[in-house]
């Protein structure tokens, strides 16, 4: 059995589609730079603006209850920090993040795309050093078995994308579930070393088309009566820092 990464993703904003890379250097007890570096507040947010530390999904724009977002891609360059907000393949929004005009511009589009009332009014806010805004207050990263996936399409009887669970990692030749026995192991992935902790939980946000931004397919349902839990990938934390690439292959130690 060869286990492969098959595609590296991360998040610059929360909430909104992925950024794939072919390789990232992964830090010590680190998520993957500039993953959910920054997010989105809503009006009726608790979160200070001012002064963002980490806080729970709800109080950001989030897909479990945004499901436009989905409707939305992005291009993210690193060395500026510049986000591009793409629609039906075409951009319709261009700022730096790490700029207050820049954020001004892609607010301002946002707040003509999403409804108004408590959820609008978007905000975008930058996660302090050391910090991000991940669902969970711990930097882990996130695996997701593709095979796994394949089998939740076949409770489902539908097509299911896999960048509904927004993973980091997505690994193909391991058998359907076998990350369920990978908890406090470690893998080998590349040249980084991870420990794994414990399964992710999904909830109402993998209910979401990421092509259509429709919901279409209730998925804590579906793994609740197809396998008796809620559970599709990995949470992991980062014991040995190192560069992953595409195709790389995951040992399990």
């Amino acid at each position: 059995m060869r286990i492969t990464v098959d595609d590296i993703c991360r998040y610059p904003v929360k909430g909104l589609a992925a950024d794939h890379l072919d390789a990232v250097t992964l830090a010590i007890g680190r998520t993957l730079p500039f993953d959910r570096h920054w997010a989105i507040l809503h009006a009726a947010s608790k979160v200070d603006p001012v002064a963002p530390t980490w806080a729970r999904k709800q109080e950001f724009l989030m897909l479990a209850k945004d499901e436009k977002l989905a409707q939305l891609g992005i291009s993210f360059d690193e060395e500026t920090a510049t986000l591009t907000i793409t629609r039906k393949g075409k951009s319709v929004s261009r700022g730096r993040l790490d700029d207050v005009t820049g954020r001004m511009v892609l607010q301002t589009f946002l707040s003509g795309f999403m409804p108004q009332g408590p959820r609008g009014n978007p905000r975008i806010v930058e996660a302090a050093a050391e910090q991000q805004f991940t669902d969970v207050p711990d930097p882990f990263v996130s695996l997701i078995n593709l095979a796994s996936v394949a089998d939740i399409e076949r409770v489902a009887r539908a097509p299911v994308d896999p960048q509904r669970f927004r993973g980091n990692f997505y690994l193909k030749g391991a058998p359907a579930w076998a990350e369920s026995e990978w908890v406090g192991r470690k893998l080998e992935i590349g040249e980084a070393v991870l420990e794994v902790v414990e399964p992710i939980e999904r909830c109402a946000a993998t209910e979401v088309n990421p092509e259509t931004g429709a919901r279409d397919i209730n998925l804590p349902l579906t793994l609740r009566r197809g396998f008796g839990h809620i559970n599709c990938g990995i949470y992991a934390r980062v014991t040995a820092a190192g560069r992953v690439a595409a195709g790389d292959e995951l040992r399990v130690v």
